[in-house]
């Protein structure tokens, strides 16, 4: 019976004896089909520009629709003419702005007898599901990033322990140029997720509008039709890129489709021939990883005149946004309740960070990077600090005091003794005796603070005066100045030996002290 579809079973033969290399008289003879036929399948399946793998994955069913839109007309002049022009309207499809419309008539003005618009489309969509059955969508330059992990896992060996790890196959794919990247992580955690997702981008160069992942759990916290919950690490990411999140829709395979190709893809060209090979670290095997790639994304793609690198090169790259100069920091957080003094800890560290003292006794976020700590109450920001991974230190902005306790966080040993050396010599001297005879500086702040305060209270002169007996008794402490200020002992002429000295009223530590 004339165009009768012969058996699928005996196509899937013919095409893999003749990918074997075996003669068409072979082939007919071999599976009792006509030479007319073998030759018929065989030309057709030249034309569909696929190969035997393709083929031999797709059902009985889909089979037969494939070869059954693909007629005699199919190899005909006029439409092998129309065939060679599709892989250039392809590419154009993918601009903004560009339509099938416009394509047509750049094809009839050099190609006056050629198809009208109604079957130029027609054709055009048969071509797409003949070339690559996968790349069903149109996707537009620039516009989605798609990722995923492998099913299968790759493994390294730890050279201490000869433990074998297994390791998980990240992919990432451009939608319109089909660019691909791949690596090795540790783990399908949010922290590597989002490290996977990034150094993609740095691959790429660029930033995508959109980021597509699978639905799992490092990606989509809740899964829903409508507004799927973002992981906040992956929400961060993303609005730091100035990018937006799209989540695979559950159950929709078509939203992934091309992710899912590239990774089969990946498995034959790089999976298989990194599994027999045994790696010592992630490094390794990611730089084993990254020389395949490159030969897979240079290769050609299946029936078109240029690979997926010319394609990202001279039509994607210029579409991505440029990327922020600095890679991004992943965030964690945590809760603290403002204490007294005016800090919160962050538990990780064991230290303690100040934020303004209207805020004591209120619970504050904390979310902290590798180099930052930022405090939050009610959505809003109330301090920033750096990082600071030494335990039990406090990390103090003074602005965040209170105007007592900003006094107090000032004091040193060298405010104190230039305080007093802007009041006299004598002055500072002391101080810095006093200072000095303690076992820690800040034991004589207060001692220090009550002297210099005398000023205010006797004046400036008999402070002075009062410092310069207390020198000569060689005596250091608050209650001296205090006993020679209150006795009227510092309007003795200092020229003349002092002949008296104060009554002892008791010793600590070996030093007697005055009243």
């Amino acid at each position: 019976m004339a165009n009768k579809i012969t058996d699928m079973s005996k196509i899937r033969k013919v095409i893999k004896f003749y990918c074997e290399g075996k003669s068409k008289l072979f082939i007919s003879s071999y599976l009792s089909l006509s030479r007319n036929t073998v030759k018929k399948y065989i030309s057709l399946f030249e034309v569909l520009g696929l190969n035997f793998e393709l083929i031999d994955r797709k059902t009985d069913t889909e089979l037969e629709l494939l070869f059954s839109q693909t007629t005699v007309e199919s190899i005909s002049p006029k439409l092998q003419i129309l065939y060679d022009f599709f892989p250039k309207m392809e590419r154009e499809l993918k601009k903004v702005g560009v339509t099938v419309q416009h394509m047509w008539e750049q094809y009839i003005a050099v190609n006056p007898d050629g198809y009208r618009s109604s079957q130029f489309a027609h054709h055009y969509k048969v071509w797409g599901k003949r070339v690559n059955p996968v790349m069903h969508m149109n996707h537009k330059t620039g516009d989605k990033m798609y990722v995923d992990y492998a099913g299968k896992t790759l493994s390294i060996i730890d050279k201490d322990t000869g433990e074998i790890k297994e390791v998980q196959f990240f992919v990432a794919i451009l939608g319109a140029s089909q660019y691909t990247y791949a690596e090795a992580s540790m783990s399908q955690q949010k922290e590597d997720f989002v490290t996977s997702v990034e150094n993609a981008m740095r691959f790429f160069e660029g930033t995508p509008a959109a980021i597509v992942p699978d639905n799992l759990k490092s990606a989509v916290i809740k899964s829903s039709r409508f507004e799927p919950t973002i992981n906040e690490t992956l929400a961060d990411l993303a609005e730091y890129y100035q990018t937006t999140i799209l989540p695979a829709r559950a159950y929709k395979p078509r939203d992934k489709s091309l992710v899912e190709g590239a990774v089969k893809i990946l498995y034959r060209r790089i999976y298989v021939t990194l599994k027999e090979t045994k790696f010592f670290s992630l490094e390794e095997l990611n730089q084993h990883i990254w020389d395949l790639l490159d030969a897979h994304n240079s290769r050609k793609l299946t029936g078109r005149p240029y690979s997926r690198k010319e394609l990202f090169l001279e039509d994607e790259k210029q579409k991505l946004r440029p990327l922020p100069q600095e890679r991004f920091e992943i965030k964690y957080q945590s809760f603290a309740t403002v204490m007294q003094n005016g800090h919160v800890q962050l538990s990780q560290d064991k230290n303690y960070y100040s934020v303004p003292y209207q805020y004591v006794k209120k619970k504050a976020k904390l979310l902290y990077t590798k180099s930052t700590v930022e405090i939050y109450y009610k959505y809003n920001r109330i301090a920033i600090h750096p990082r600071n991974y030494k335990p039990y230190v406090y990390t103090t902005t003074p602005e965040h005091l209170a105007s007592t306790h900003q006094f107090v966080a000032q004091w040193s040993a060298a405010r104190f003794i230039d305080w007093a050396s802007s009041i006299d010599e004598s002055v500072g001297e002391y101080i810095l005796q006093i200072i000095e005879s303690r076992n820690h500086p800040e034991q004589a702040y207060k001692s220090c603070l009550g002297i210099l305060n005398f000023e205010k209270k006797v004046g400036k002169q008999r402070l002075i005066n009062a410092c310069k007996r207390a020198l000569d008794f060689k005596i250091y402490n608050f209650k001296t100045i205090q006993n020679i200020l209150e006795n009227n002992l510092d309007h003795i002429d200092f020229e003349q030996e002092p002949e008296q000295e104060l009554p002892v009223h008791g010793n600590i530590r070996g030093k007697q002290y005055y009243n």
